[in-house]
């Protein structure tokens, strides 16, 4: 590790484990399952730990090494673990960390996958869970029960680009004992390190960002101790969520732009939040760059950018916003996020279309919310598809 050295730069020297007394510039594609043994007493000791050696690609493999190397580097980290998907990073540490009859304090501006896994461990296990604003740390401190055992965050949170006070939040988890986990999708390494912050586990869809081409499906969990990512490498493991290792390749390949396409993400989105909010079709703009965010001061004082993406409302509500989602010919129309292409999608009819009306305020989510994944094509092309998609609707 050179942490001298500025993400930007870490990025692009990726490292791929060494062959005899020379190394690959790049790193290649290790697409083996399985790995052969002259000493069966190495065998043991490779199967029973993460660092002893490649037995098994669920266990390791050096592709997956080099991305898990990558990312535990740029996000301060001790040790990462990939996983196949960014549901298998959240699935991963909440059912490793988790056990019946636990509780758990979470934001109410999350990843509809996030809440729907959940509601799923409170069915089925008990798993008792209170969602809080994320406006004021001492939310952590009233709602802490004896039972309590995780806090969950997201950097900026999905979809309506709500940014909390991370730095106090996790330090009011910290004073409450809590292991405190943060999904930074949406921000990447590159605007925030969440483990600098105080995170025991940060968690990316690699699918997102750092992959960048929608083109791989991938996660990843980044530790700030050892032992819990050993204890999670074991769990991890046994779940079979591995990243396949070409996926891992795929990954790497789209960090070591990374740092060049959150610039270009970052400005993109800041005009079109701007010419947005001057539209008459647009009610209100929600991108953390804008002053008039009410999360601005706080995302400044510890974001290195705004990000990518922004969500706004529409006048006329539900139809609206499904009129407008219909009327777009450049940006697509689309589930995922974080490309080079511009996405949207209008999450009361889509990702959170299993929200009632209630819920959906909860989450500051309203009937004629848009959000947009800005990529980083020429901005003067998508305004003027955003604007005649606005002018249709």
């Amino acid at each position: 590790m050179h942490t001298d050295r500025k993400p930007a730069t870490r990025a692009v020297h990726v490292t791929a484990p060494p062959l005899n007394d020379s190394r690959p510039l790049s790193v290649p594609i290790y697409q083996a399952s399985t790995f052969a043994f002259d000493d069966p007493d190495a065998l043991a000791t490779a199967l029973g730990a993460p660092d002893q050696g490649f037995t098994y690609s669920r266990y390791r493999n050096p592709t997956t090494q080099a991305l898990e190397e990558t990312l535990a580097d740029l996000e301060g980290g001790v040790a990462a673990a990939a996983t196949a998907s960014g549901m298998g990073a959240i699935s991963s540490i909440l059912l490793g960390e988790l056990g019946s009859g636990d509780h758990v304090i979470a934001q109410n501006c999350l990843y509809g996958g996030t809440y729907a896994i959940l509601r799923d461990l409170s069915a089925r296990f008990g798993v008792e869970v209170t969602y809080v604003p994320g406006d004021d740390p001492a939310e952590v401190a009233a709602a802490r029960r004896p039972n309590t055992r995780l806090l969950y965050l997201e950097t900026i949170a999905n979809p309506v680009t709500k940014v909390g006070d991370l730095p106090a939040f996790l330090a009011a988890g910290k004073a409450a004992g809590l292991v405190t986990v943060v999904d930074n999708t949406f921000a990447s390494p590159i605007l925030c390190r969440p483990i600098e912050q105080g995170a025991d586990v940060v968690l990316h869809s690699a699918t997102k960002y750092l992959g960048g081409h929608s083109d791989v499906t991938g996660g990843v969990l980044v530790f700030a101790e050892e032992e819990r990512y050993r204890r999670a490498w074991q769990h991890t493991m046994e779940l079979g969520a591995a990243a396949d290792p070409f996926a891992a390749w795929l990954i790497i390949r789209g960090i070591q732009t990374l740092p060049l396409r959150m610039e270009r993400h970052c400005a993109n989105a800041g005009l079109l939040a701007d010419r947005l909010a001057g539209h008459p079709a647009v009610a209100s703009v929600r991108w953390p760059g804008r002053a008039d965010h009410p999360d601005h001061e706080v995302a400044s004082r510890f974001l290195a950018g705004y990000g990518g993406m922004l969500a706004f409302d529409m006048h006329g509500g539900r139809e609206a916003g499904r009129r407008f989602a219909k009327g777009v010919r450049l940006a697509k129309l689309a589930a995922s996020l974080g490309g080079v292409e511009t996405t949207l999608m209008h999450p009361a009819s889509t990702s959170h279309r299993q929200f009632d009306a209630e819920a959906l305020r909860a989450a500051g989510i309203g009937e004629g919310t848009i959000r947009v994944s800005v990529g980083i094509e020429d901005a003067d092309d998508l305004w003027a598809d955003l604007a005649q998609a606005l002018d249709g609707s």
